[in-house]
């Protein structure tokens, strides 16, 4: 869970959080090797996978509503003419939702009793979110299962992407939809550790800022979805 670009509210009263100071930058840990992020080698690390430790699994909570499944898609997009620049694609949630308004996200949502599993939901969900096509995604396999403190229950789907898809974003959901480098996410000089005390508790949380020289945006991805993407880092690094 992520803030908005802009302004950036999110479930926890008046508070934003790139507002709140950076106790700590990882730059001493090493990046992922640019090789380590091609399609093959990703496959093969689903496929016989290390011995690893997820670093966060489970949020503080701040919502006493009931929990609830779901999955996202953490679609790694195969960019260049050898499939050597992979993005991933990540979302801007519209304003007026319910939860979790205005921040940037993987594709996703709640489970669906129709759903046949995790990978269906995220499969689903990213397809009525985004117009990604299920037929343009291999499923490599899924992270350990992140709870967030609004009480989503996720799993977290990763798939390589063939770029050959066309993005139809559904406006009641989705206010915006980019791609950040992969090489950017999994290098921890660009993981920023925050602290904040709220109501008597402490709560920490990732922030990797990314400014897209293009566009000229900057896409301030925090909470959960910069959670998720810590754990891919420590799965792929190990």
């Amino acid at each position: 869970m992520s803030a908005r670009a802009n302004s950036a509210p999110s479930s926890l009263p008046n508070f934003d959080p790139r507002q709140v100071p950076v106790v700590g930058i990882d730059s001493h840990l090493p990046a992922v090797a640019a090789q380590w992020l091609l399609p093959q080698a990703l496959q093969q690390r689903f496929a016989a996978p290390p011995t690893w430790q997820p670093e966060i699994l489970l949020e503080k909570r701040f919502s006493d509503r009931v929990q609830a499944n779901a999955s996202v898609l953490l679609p790694i997009v195969m960019r260049g003419a050898w499939r050597d620049q992979p993005t991933v694609l990540l979302t801007q949630r519209t304003a007026h939702m319910s939860t979790h308004s205005g921040q940037i996200a993987f594709p996703g949502g709640k489970a669906d009793p129709t759903d046949a599993d995790a990978a269906a939901t995220a499969l689903r969900e990213a397809n009525e979110e985004v117009g990604l096509a299920p037929e343009f995604v291999q499923v490599l396999g899924a992270l350990p299962i992140y709870t967030t403190g609004s009480a989503f229950v996720i799993t977290p789907v990763v798939g390589l992407v063939d770029p050959g898809f066309t993005l139809q974003t559904n406006p009641i959901e989705v206010a915006d939809a980019f791609e950040v480098p992969l090489e950017f996410l999994m290098n921890p000089a660009h993981h920023q550790r925050h602290r904040l005390d709220w109501q008597g508790v402490q709560r920490e949380w990732y922030s990797m800022p990314y400014h897209d020289a293009a566009t000229g945006k900057e896409h301030y991805i925090w909470g959960a979805t910069a959670g998720m993407l810590r754990n891919f880092y420590r799965f792929l690094a190990a």
